[in-house]
């Protein structure tokens, strides 16, 4: 089935009498087992539940993976899949990956021995690079820079040296871009985003097609015990039928407004794939079906930040991305907070960066909203 289809009829459900359109909400937290000599599949909720494993299961089918591992939110699908790491290892991540992230390595990976460093151009490592090297974790596009990595070629470089490659594909969810089938050992998503589709839920995603990668997942998830609930694993599994519906209306606007705001003397930078001037478009073009629908801008000197953003009326100022409505955020007070100044100028998170993560709403009642915000805030 194509990816539409498939997002509507796709995953595995729990043998039940009476089959609805939707798969039922399983409450229960303990499942009677028929005798000792029959262990069930179901027997404990942390450990497995049916509404959870459905969209595991969808999720996996998505992805082209063989196994989905469904937890709480995105940092916890993170967390989980830095849970493999031991003492000694080492980790190198893209400069511009998501606060919560580098918040977690920045504060936690020593307390476990585990060291860390930041590159600001992954394109350009070399197999050298990745001696002792125990996973590479990257983001693609970043966030919020919206930097391209070659996933393919990093993937080579990475099983060299038997590196893992952890891909944060959330920007682009498995309807753009699968980076399993490039190479990548591991994919984690925010799932709160695109597959949830409208604010109303926080989960996360770990997927792999590796056999052991995938029973030390298991472990991890059932010890952690941050699982996602049955009833959020339903609204996951209804926001991935109309996900590429979403993904397709909201990109069409991110491009359309990207392409006006390159022309706006209000605009010093402007971060965003799908454009031809972005320097890796052509990758994003090879190795991805799409480009995603978050952009970020400089804006320049010329316009008030402030009376720009406190001017907006359908963009909420708010934090996250990936629902039906528009949102605008500050990443360097917002999302990326937990860097610290002077690495944030380092890597060029600057004061006046504004994170856009476009919705589905009708284009020019977007492109009149930012047009009226600018001209209210020219200095």
């Amino acid at each position: 089935m194509k990816y539409a289809t498939l997002a509507i009829h796709g995953g595995v459900r729990a043998q039940q009498d009476v089959k609805g359109v939707n798969v039922p909400i399983e409450l229960s937290t303990t499942f009677a087992q028929p005798s000792l000599s029959q262990p069930q599949k179901f027997e404990y909720a942390r450990g497995n539940n049916p509404t959870r494993a459905y969209v595991e299961s969808l999720m996996a089918e998505l992805e082209h993976a063989k196994y989905g591992v469904a937890v709480s939110s995105g940092m916890a699908a993170t967390t989980l899949a830095f849970g493999i790491l031991e003492q000694g290892d080492t980790v190198l991540l893209n400069s511009n990956v998501y606060g919560g992230t580098y918040r977690y390595v920045s504060n936690l990976f020593k307390r476990h021995g585990i060291a860390y460093h930041m590159v600001r151009d992954f394109n350009s490592l070399r197999k050298e690079d990745l001696k002792d090297v125990r996973a590479l974790f990257i983001e693609t596009p970043s966030n919020p820079l919206l930097e391209v990595y070659d996933i393919a070629h990093l993937a080579e470089l990475a099983h060299q040296t038997d590196t893992l490659l952890i891909v944060d594909n959330t920007f682009m969810t498995s309807y753009f871009q699968r980076p399993l089938e490039l190479g990548a050992d591991v994919v984690v998503y925010s799932a709160t985003k695109y597959y949830g589709g409208h604010s109303d839920v926080i989960a996360g995603f770990v997927l792999t097609n590796n056999d052991a990668l995938n029973e030390q997942f298991r472990f991890l998830q059932n010890t952690y015990g941050g699982i996602l609930s049955p009833f959020d694993s339903y609204l996951i599994a209804r926001g991935i039928k109309t996900m590429p519906l979403r993904l397709e209306a909201s990109q069409n606007n991110a491009l359309a407004l990207a392409k006006m705001l390159e022309k706006s003397d209000a605009v010093d930078a402007i971060h965003y794939p799908g454009l031809a001037s972005h320097p890796q478009h052509e990758l994003q073009t090879k190795q991805a079906s799409g480009y995603g629908a978050v952009f970020s801008i400089l804006l320049s000197e010329k316009y008030d930040l402030d009376s720009f953003l406190d001017h907006l009326q359908i963009f909420d100022l708010a934090v996250s991305l990936g629902g039906v409505e528009s949102l605008v955020c500050r990443p360097a007070t917002m999302t990326h907070e937990s860097y610290d100044p002077a690495l944030q100028k380092e890597i060029g998170i600057d004061q006046r960066l504004i994170r856009f993560a476009v919705g589905v709403e009708d284009i020019e009642d977007l492109k009149a909203d930012i047009t009226q915000a600018l001209e209210e805030s020219r200095k």
